[in-house]
């Protein structure tokens, strides 16, 4: 028998369903889309040159010793060689990199940074791993 009476229920779950999947597709693959137009750069002049910025790297181990190049050091005559070094750099423009093992006291390091600071570097910078 036939009831009048009765509304139809609609079931839009499946329709959830894929509209969820295909918006997942989306996501997934538009950062992999990549958009390519052709330009041409102009030329540039190639009588400039650009020099290149020197650079000193300072190692110290965990015996205390320290080393610029293949020069070594022990820690408490760095200070006077290394202004003796410094005078082959522009000081403004040199960036100096100190590399220093994990197990040498806080004391030790800062010593050796507080001496490239004051022989006039500006750029110094401490290195780790990460």
């Amino acid at each position: 028998m036939f009831d009048w009476e009765e509304s139809p229920d609609l079931n839009i779950t499946p329709l959830v369903d894929i509209m969820l999947v295909l918006l997942a597709i989306l996501m997934v693959t538009t950062p992999a889309i990549i958009y390519e137009e052709k330009i041409t750069l102009p030329d540039g002049t190639k009588s400039s040159v650009v020099q290149k910025i020197p650079e000193i790297e300072i190692r110290i181990t965990k015996d205390r010793k320290v080393y610029i190049k293949n020069s070594s050091y022990t820690i408490e005559e760095f200070a006077d060689n290394f202004i003796m070094y410094a005078q082959k750099f522009p000081l403004k423009k040199t960036v100096v990199y100190i590399k220093a093992d994990q197990v040498l006291r806080y004391k030790d390091v800062m010593y050796i940074l507080k001496s490239v600071k004051e022989a006039g570097f500006l750029q110094v910078s401490l290195e780790t791993n990460g």
